[in-house]
């Protein structure tokens, strides 16, 4: 197979990000949360090996003709900020005006971030909150916690995507790589896991859930004030 087939694969692979992002949506839609978060969960996988095989094919000189960086984007805004935001609103958790403002902010901040220019910095880590709302609210559907805590997390993520606050990414952020991409694969785990069993309360996956989300949230910023903020 010549490397531009294999290029073209993976712009293939990334595509299947849109099915999943539909199966998660249908399932919503029936208000099946485990299985809708099983299909999110599984996009974000896909999301997390389809950049390094795009590197290693290089995808934009082997397969020019497709926009790998629009394709992704597109793929993002539905599995990490459109189904999720659905999922917050109908499930109950905010109710009455706390959904509706929880969804205005979270689809309309996201939209502009995901249009920014400056959102990678030099280190390919993220400036600001990278819109990662799948998995906020996969967080909020294992704890359940008080509406006002949602909301107020709701607020305050959607200002640190404006913020010259760092968040790593699990694969290109090279500092602490070695402890950030095993959290990214042990977070994506606890995620399968807590939706197969249906957010069962007994289960360990909360706790699991939890101490990984709370790395993935603070690492970049534990980074920016370890090395400073060019460091």
């Amino acid at each position: 197979m010549t490397v531009q087939n294999k290029a073209l694969l993976v712009h293939l692979l990334t595509a299947t990000g849109a099915v999943f992002a539909m199966l998660a949506m249908l399932a919503a839609v029936d208000q099946n949360w485990s299985m809708m978060f099983v299909w999110l969960v599984v996009a974000f996988f896909v999301d997390g090996i389809d950049g390094p095989l795009a590197r290693r094919y290089d995808t934009k000189n082997n397969a020019p003709i497709f926009d790998g960086v629009l394709l992704d984007l597109i793929i993002d805004y539905l599995t990490y900020v459109f189904v999720p935001a659905y999922a917050l609103f109908k499930s109950g958790l905010l109710p009455g005006w706390t959904g509706w403002i929880a969804i205005i902010i979270i689809t309309f901040a996201s939209a502009m971030y995901f249009a920014d220019s400056r959102m990678k910095t030099k280190d390919y880590s993220f400036s600001g909150f990278p819109g990662c709302w799948n998995m906020l609210v996969l967080v909020l559907f294992a704890l359940q916690p008080n509406f006002w805590v949602i909301l107020a997390l709701v607020g305050v993520l959607a200002a640190a995507m404006f913020l010259p606050v760092r968040f790593v990414h699990p694969v290109r952020t090279q500092r602490w790589r070695n402890v950030t991409l095993p959290m990214a694969l042990a977070w994506t785990c606890f995620a399968g896991w807590a939706a197969w069993v249906d957010f069962h309360p007994a289960s360990w996956a909360h706790f699991g859930l939890l101490v990984t989300s709370v790395y993935l949230l603070g690492a970049g910023a534990a980074q920016q004030i370890i090395y400073g903020k060019d460091g």
